[in-house]
């Protein structure tokens, strides 16, 4: 019988399109284990393939299983998770509890990987892609975020998706959960999509150019190399920014509230102007 390697991640999902290069680091060094990861169900119908069992796990746990061989936490650093972990009753623990302390400068991708590398687990934060971009798709503009602290003013959002239509470019407004009319308020006339989590993905592996915040959305179009505009505030773009790419960041560097409940006063430096400028900059280098 196998031995469980299990691993915590039950946050967001650019959080766990962030943690794939570690994942699979994981995969690569315990070839003999079943790798059962817990994360939010939701996100088992785009990433199931990434491990051999799924938990359905939201924040830091608990987690339902008791003896596992090896656990490691890339969930964080506080002690619910940690707790959660030891309660499986690991041979192993691979935490920044542990192992290396935490380095609020790293970048997200960069922080699992290196936690690893001091386990002598070699990880490549490149290590990213779910696919390659296939292009032929419209413009998507997603105006949701998961906090008001970094969600650019849905009119400014009009503004840009009115602007490249009227070019002659295809755009479509997409919303996530409970953001469909805060879509429409962005779309007036354009087409308001509400696909489902594998629908996205598909949407955005072939949008010419996804125009966006500091959200899951962003790190889709990175998993798949599609040209993209990402709007950062309160969140430096060192701390979750895309790789090099065909990405641009717009970011005035105010650092603020992740979860605030306004947008963050940096955001609100990012003008429609700006934002055009960076589109129509990556449109034209993209021959998608």
């Amino acid at each position: 019988m196998a031995l469980d390697l299990l691993v915590l991640r039950g946050l967001g999902l650019g959080d766990l399109l962030t943690g794939l290069p570690a994942l699979r680091a994981l995969r690569r060094a315990f070839p003999g284990h079943r790798l059962v990861l817990a994360a939010p169900e939701a996100y088992r119908e785009l990433l199931g393939g990434e491990a051999d069992a799924w938990l359905d796990v939201r924040g830091p746990g608990p987690v339902p299983v008791t003896g596992c061989d090896v656990a490691v936490n890339l969930h964080g650093r506080g002690p619910e998770s940690v707790a959660a972990l030891r309660a499986a009753g690991p041979r192993l623990l691979v935490s920044h509890t542990t192992g290396p302390p935490w380095n609020p400068a790293a970048h997200e991708v960069a922080r699992w990987c290196d936690l690893l590398g001091r386990y002598g687990i070699p990880a490549d934060p490149a290590d990213l892609r779910l696919g390659a971009h296939e292009g032929g798709g419209p413009i998507v503009v997603h105006p949701g975020a998961a906090f008001p602290a970094r969600r650019w003013p849905p009119e400014r959002f009009a503004d840009v998706a009115a602007a490249l239509n009227a070019e002659g470019r295809p755009v479509v407004v997409t919303a996530g959960p409970g953001e469909t009319d805060l879509a429409r308020q962005v779309a007036g006339g354009l087409p308001v999509l509400t696909p489902t989590l594998t629908e996205l993905a598909g949407l955005v592996r072939r949008a010419r150019l996804v125009i966006c915040g500091d959200t899951g959305v962003a790190h889709l179009a990175a998993a798949y190399g599609t040209p993209s505009v990402v709007l950062f505030g309160p969140t430096p773009p060192a701390l979750w920014g895309p790789p090099p790419g065909p990405h641009r960041v717009i970011w005035h560097g105010r650092a603020g509230d992740p979860h605030g409940p306004a947008p963050d006063p940096g955001l609100l430096e990012i003008t429609v102007t700006e934002v055009l400028g960076a589109a129509r900059d990556r449109l034209e280098v993209s021959v998608a």
